[in-house]
């Protein structure tokens, strides 16, 4: 399957996300357990997912395409295992379509979402506000691999995450650290494409483990718009959130590659656990 008539290569990733064709726009994936945190699917994994579906689901009647947009809600978390995605071609046009997909398990919906197809642009942008992050994690970066929380953050075992201690007061029990993290990611054995950009802007940690909630925070809505297709390197990730109300807050993440180029802004809404 293609990309933005680019074949995945042949890692960890690509594979995780293949979708077979069942006819009328339907497909079947497997959801690993090696892309998982604390048992369930990770999110921006399930966004790459869904978005493979929408471009296969457009690709097959048109030029290949890339995804520029997807909108998704959280029903309710499927497991590790066969999911069914139910594509619907809503809009055909000329500079755009416009693809709903609905993930199914067991028979029930767990995750809805709206994915916009184009084309990236290829230029360089004619302006930008971005952070100010080294383009790759520096000597003191802590490997999330590493962490004792290896275990739950399951996803390591296809991508390269590391983070960034200075902010990240919650790796010494520190609370009152602004809600801003930085990280650096990578998928291992193959370069990052649009849809690990997907991953990426949802791979941080819940920004509220500053505040010292560190249980389960399940996003209820994702929206992620890809801008540019990434070099090869690491992708750059800045996380932070601008308000916390009782158990709900908010988290923007922009991601940025390694020359430089803005490839991916997400925003969330999610639920946090209580201090």
């Amino acid at each position: 399957m293609r990309v933005g008539g680019q074949a995945p290569a042949g890692g960890a990733f690509a594979a995780a996300t293949r979708v077979r064709a069942l006819g009328d726009g339907t497909f079947t994936a497997d959801l690993p357990a090696s892309w998982t945190v604390g048992g369930r699917p990770h999110g921006g994994f399930l966004l790459a997912l869904m978005a493979r579906a929408a471009v296969a689901a457009h690709s097959a009647g048109a030029p290949l395409v890339d995804p520029l947009s997807v909108s998704a809600q959280f029903l309710r978390p499927p497991g590790v295992g066969p999911v069914l995605l139910r594509t619907d071609v809503r809009k055909a046009g000329r500079r755009t379509t416009v693809v709903s997909v609905h993930l199914e398990q067991s028979g029930g919906p767990c995750v809805e979402a709206m994915v916009t197809t184009g084309r990236l642009p290829r230029e360089r942008a004619a302006w930008s506000d971005l952070p100010n992050q080294p383009a790759e994690p520096p000597g003191n970066a802590v490997d999330l691999a590493t962490l004792p929380s290896a275990s739950v953050f399951k996803l390591t075992a296809g991508c390269d995450v590391r983070l960034d201690p200075n902010g990240a007061g919650f790796l010494h029990g520190h609370v009152g650290d602004p809600l801003r993290l930085r990280l650096w990611a990578r998928p291992r054995g193959e370069h990052a494409d649009p849809l690990f950009a997907l991953v990426a802007g949802d791979i941080s940690m819940p920004v509220t483990f500053n505040l010292g909630r560190l249980g389960w925070s399940p996003t209820v809505q994702l929206t992620a718009h890809l801008r540019s297709r990434p070099a090869p390197g690491w992708l750059r990730i800045q996380v932070e959130s601008r308000a916390v109300h009782g158990m709900w807050f908010d988290a923007d993440a922009t991601v940025v590659d390694a020359t430089g180029r803005l490839v991916c802004q997400a925003r969330q809404l999610a639920l946090s656990a209580m201090a």
